[in-house]
């Protein structure tokens, strides 16, 4: 996990929950990943030091505990990445094809279906978790209607662009 993303996590969950310590944000991050990912004190302190020291967040002593709220700063950052993120619904360009080679796929391709794979799994344990939450039929009418467009545009024939909300798309 890229420390950028402890540090945005981290600025994430101060806006929600005032104030923040590194355990408790070490065992959100737990938490949201399922238990396959807990940072140590070595990742998430030094991203909570980050923080601070750009003026995205401010540090009090409280006992032995060391508390983060977020600033204005931080906030502002914040507001950046989402409308960056909705904008082109993700955060950032895609590094598949350089991730492939780095854990040893020799195709992009395989790597992408694995984590569509993953990505469907996760969907489906979420809305098992939130069986009686009435937002999760949206949710996975959501999927269901991404899963059906994938299957249309795979249907065609592959490089023939197809249109979708008055632009191209492959």
């Amino acid at each position: 996990m890229p420390p950028r993303m402890i540090g945005l996590y981290a600025l994430a969950t101060m806006e929600r929950e005032v104030p923040v310590h590194g355990y408790l944000l070490s065992q959100r991050i737990a938490e949201r990943t399922a238990g396959s990912w807990r940072p140590g004190a070595g990742a998430v302190y030094p991203s909570l030091r980050a923080l601070v020291d750009r003026g995205l967040a401010t540090r009090r002593g409280v006992g032995r505990r060391q508390e983060y709220r977020i600033t204005p700063a931080g906030r502002a950052v914040l507001r950046r990445v989402r409308r960056r993120a909705g904008a082109t619904g993700r955060g950032g360009p895609d590094l598949s094809a350089l991730w492939a080679e780095v854990v040893g796929e020799d195709d992009a391709g395989r790597l992408l279906v694995r984590r569509l794979e993953r990505t469907v799994e996760g969907l489906v344990a979420y809305l098992a978790s939130r069986s009686q939450d009435p937002a999760s039929r949206l949710v996975r009418a959501e999927m269901e209607a991404v899963l059906d467009r994938a299957r249309l545009r795979l249907r065609k024939r592959p490089g023939t662009p197809t249109r979708r909300s008055g632009r191209a798309t492959a």
